[in-house]
């Protein structure tokens, strides 16, 4: 197989996943993948794959920060991103069964480490089917495994396996149950401004304001990521004794990115981030790209940007189980929560810098499957959106257009199920690992004469 075939293979995986709803598609193209040839193929499928799949990066960036070097972090990591596939191509030549496995095995090292970036998983092209249920048994991981056999079974003509995929896709849900609203209030403040420090207490309060006047009941009000400075004073007479979630920035030995629980205008909890965005929040060896760090800053009118420090992901949650932008596409951070006693997940973002982009709705999208994974109705408050209010099947329940300030009833019910993936974690990367470890047998890895290229022997 040519790399032009693989490219294209590549861009058409990409339209199967969000934000594009062409899911149902997904197992054709990984068809084509999965019997591809070694490195060449799967770098330059890669390239096709990453380069749409992010592009979201070069677009919001650029346009944002009104100068073209907001693009600059885009080429290297498509490359990095397409070279991962590429070694994991070589590898696996010629064995379908072991590309399947070491495709799972790859996605699950992509969410590990200070430098973790999990998109591109091929398991949320399940997202828009009701099959995405299965997520409660086993995570987005088994969610990949299972388009993934279903690519194989059509790269091998068992055309008849396919009805399993279409029953995915018409799958019956049960009716959501809520018995509880909140109010999500939506601000819509450009994230240039939130970053130099402009106030948004004002709007925030006149927002819930009118939003508590529309819709009385209401149990508890919701504002997005570092949507204020400080909870101001007169809040508390505004909630009427409701409680608030809100995001804002902190300071305890360094800046920390946080979600408060405010009763009675008290802060009676919180949680600071754990999993920071790596060159956005914290900014790596910086020891010795200090000097560059410093150009970028200063070319994009930033001033001279510090490291957020982490919270601690273990600390047991509260009935709000809350966790902050990024971390919607971490799994485990979720998962935590609700093991740690969490009966509603509240999600707060800040996805203004997605620009106007795909970027926004392809996050939300993946995080979703958050509220299946852990059987928990998810507040989502974004400062522009997406704002919504996701149930436990990962139904879009109700939901706030983007990029204007407002407000949003958002339906929901406390539950304490707990999934079996709440229960067991991420056992379909172990399974994903038996399936490369078989597939690969009597598999050498050998270098050609030519650079850059594998075979098997």
């Amino acid at each position: 197989m040519g790399w032009a075939l693989a490219t294209a293979a590549g861009v058409g995986l990409a339209f199967a996943l969000p934000p594009f709803q062409l899911g149902f598609l997904a197992p054709v193209p990984l068809a084509v993948l999965l019997r591809a040839g070694g490195f060449r193929e799967g770098f330059f499928a890669g390239l096709g794959f990453w380069a749409l799949h992010l592009v979201w990066l070069p677009q919001s960036f650029a346009q944002l920060f009104g100068t073209p070097l907001g693009a600059v972090p885009f080429v290297p990591l498509i490359v990095l991103k397409a070279l991962s596939w590429g070694v994991l191509f070589g590898l696996t030549r010629g064995r379908p069964v072991a590309r399947l496995g070491g495709w799972v095995v790859l996605e699950y090292l992509t969410s590990l480490g200070p430098l973790a970036f999990p998109w591109g998983f091929v398991g949320y092209a399940l997202v828009e089917a009701p099959g995405r249920v299965l997520a409660g048994l086993g995570g987005v991981y088994l969610l990949s495994l299972v388009v993934l056999g279903f690519a194989v079974a059509l790269g091998r003509q068992r055309y008849w396996l396919l009805a399993g995929w279409a029953l995915l896709w018409v799958l019956p849900l049960p009716p959501a149950d809520p018995d509880r609203y909140a109010l999500i209030v939506q601000g819509a403040v450009p994230p240039l401004d939130k970053l130099r420090g402009t106030a948004s207490e004002g709007r925030y309060l006149e927002l819930t304001r009118q939003g508590l006047a529309k819709y009385p009941r209401t149990d508890l009000v919701v504002w997005p990521e570092t949507a204020v400075r400080q909870i101001p004073p007169e809040a508390e007479a505004v909630l009427g004794g409701r409680e608030l979630v809100s995001g804002i920035p902190a300071w305890d030995e360094g800046y920390r990115n946080r979600v408060v629980l405010v009763k009675d205008g008290v802060a009676v909890a919180s949680y600071d981030k754990s999993r920071l965005v790596p060159f956005g929040e914290f900014f790596p060896w910086r020891g010795v790209l200090g000097g560059v760090y410093g150009f970028f800053f200063q070319a994009l009118g930033l001033g001279n940007l510090t490291d957020t420090r982490p919270g601690d992901a273990g600390r047991p949650a509260v009935d709000y189980g809350a966790y902050i932008c990024y971390e919607s596409v971490f799994p485990e951070v979720a998962r935590a929560q609700a093991r740690g006693g969490a009966r509603l997940l509240v999600n707060v973002s800040n996805d203004a810098w997605f620009g106007p982009s795909f970027g926004a709705l392809q996050h939300f999208q993946m995080g979703r499957l958050r509220a299946v994974e852990t059987g928990r109705w998810l507040l989502r408050a974004g400062n522009d959106g997406v704002s919504a209010s996701i149930d436990p099947s990962g139904r879009v329940v109700a939901s706030i257009p983007r990029s204007q300030p407002g407000f949003l009833q958002a339906p929901y019910r406390q539950q304490d199920y707990a999934t079996p993936y709440s229960r067991f974690g991420d056992w379909a990367v172990a399974v994903a690992a038996l399936l490369f470890l078989a597939g690969s047998r009597r598999t050498t890895l050998t270098f050609r004469k030519s650079p850059g290229s594998f075979t098997q022997a």
